[in-house]
């Protein structure tokens, strides 16, 4: 069995492996509360602000970024471990102190669901998919016959280079990245499984990297994890992420025009066997409805306090089930033999309506034409300009005299992502590494700022 006093590990690896900071800047916080300030100040975090969420390129503000997102991961994350602590710890954290419960559980889930997503790189999950399509276009030309290299970057991932940039990327003058708790470390690893043995697993992605997996192996010496195995909180972050994006994706599908309050009330309606959580929040959020039509609002104004109050009973039927789902499955999740198809969600009685959301999600949002339309512009994009950035890193360390355009492209890359490259895993084969660097290149870029570098470069490319 897991055990909580592990799995809540305070400790930092630079304590361990490095020099202790002399810093003394908790200033009454406990560990776990410092990694959550550590993310929220980090370059990384406001970047996110021009990353895609679902709406490449947006431009109406109140329209949802992959900042806002984060936030709000974060926020229902925070209040499950709030309730988690007050209401139900002694019965859930057997063996931890009030401070641990009260304090630490709250501030690690809240963490975690502020830098879940901190590794993406822009356009969204079509930025994913274009960076996987590169690779393998260009796997023989990059790594020849040694094709096991190619497998962290033909299945490139957001959550393996979110772990790669919280431990070694975000480098002030050491190679411990933020240096977060093992506890925060440990619980943002969604998919326990290098891309090596993906195959081999029912996961559906991988959640570290070759480079990173000797820091995995301490995290899971100090936690008590291992391969296959998650965190508990991972459950209850991956829930929130569920949560956030089927309901509110929703929401901004209507903030764009694309549907409205009453066509996902139908769409809910049309459904053949309705489940009580569906009842519950389309019963409330329709007499809601019925009593804002009485107060003569405008019809933009209707739509848009109708699908406010619909959110608030959808994130309200969700949340309560995911909390009740880990009450009664804690026995089994601290096991450790949950199978990588286990989810809250999906386990729970809320499993059909958030299902039902998603699709609507896709039939209004992710296959509207528009949507799409931006989703290959960016994609185009990835592709052209990591064609262009690779010309500047191979000839830049090719043994040959580089061009002119090599030394520029090659400084157009984040002088910290060229240090980490030129002096650091060094244990990693050459292609590994100009493979790599060009990943932490493009995942670095927010989704405007690739645009400009992109433009800039195809200007002098010969």
């Amino acid at each position: 069995m897991l055990q909580w006093q592990n799995l809540l590990n305070p400790k930092r690896r630079k304590d361990k492996f490095g020099t202790a900071s002399q810093v003394h800047s908790a200033n009454g916080r406990v560990e776990l509360e410092r990694d959550y300030d550590r993310i929220l100040f980090a370059t990384p975090t406001r970047r996110m602000a021009d990353k895609t969420q679902v709406f490449p390129l947006e431009r109406n503000d109140s329209v949802r970024n992959r900042l806002t997102h984060s936030h709000e991961v974060s926020s229902l994350a925070r209040s499950i471990g709030t309730r988690l602590a007050f209401e139900h710890g002694e019965s859930i954290f057997d063996g931890c102190d009030q401070m641990m419960m009260i304090r630490c559980v709250p501030a690690l889930l809240s963490a975690i669901g502020l830098v879940h997503d901190l590794g993406n790189p822009p356009f969204g999950h079509q930025g994913e998919a274009a960076i996987q399509a590169w690779f393998r276009k260009n796997q023989q030309s990059i790594f020849g016959t040694e094709s096991k290299l190619a497998h962290d970057f033909v299945n490139f991932d957001g959550n393996a280079q979110t772990f790669r940039l919280v431990t070694k990327l975000q480098v002030l003058n050491d190679s411990f990245g933020l240096n977060l708790t093992y506890a925060t470390l440990a619980s943002m690893i969604k998919y326990p499984i290098d891309s090596q043995h993906l195959a081999d697993t029912d996961w559906k992605k991988h959640g570290y990297f070759a480079s990173e997996t000797d820091i995995i192996k301490d995290i899971w010496q100090e936690t008590g994890l291992n391969q296959d195995v998650r965190h508990p909180f991972t459950y209850l972050m991956e829930a929130c992420d569920d949560i956030a994006y089927s309901v509110l994706d929703s929401e901004d599908i209507v903030k764009k025009g694309f549907a409205s309050f009453s066509d996902i009330i139908d769409h809910l309606d049309s459904l053949r066997e309705k489940d009580p959580v569906t009842n519950w929040v389309t019963k409330n959020a329709k007499v809601k409805n019925s009593e804002f039509k009485a107060e003569r609002l405008s019809p933009k104004e209707l739509n848009d306090v109708s699908m406010q109050m619909f959110r608030v009973y959808a994130i309200t039927a969700l949340v309560n089930a995911t909390i009740n789902q880990f009450i009664e499955d804690k026995d089994f999740i601290l096991s450790g033999e949950a199978p990588p198809s286990y989810d809250l969600i999906s386990s729970s009685p809320a499993r059909d309506f958030c299902r039902s959301m998603k699709q609507f999600d896709r039939a209004h949002g992710y296959n509207h034409k528009s949507v799409l339309e931006l989703e290959l512009k960016g994609n185009n994009y990835i592709h052209n300009i990591m064609d262009m950035l690779w010309h500047g890193i191979e000839n830049m360390h090719n043994g040959q005299h580089p061009s002119l355009f090599s030394k520029y492209a090659y400084q157009r890359i984040s002088e910290n992502y060229r240090r980490v490259f030129e002096q650091g895993d060094t244990h990693m084969p050459i292609a590994y590494r100009k493979a790599q660097l060009l990943t932490d290149a493009i995942s670095g870029m927010t989704d405007n700022y690739l645009i400009q570098v992109h433009d800039e470069l195809k200007a002098l490319y010969g």
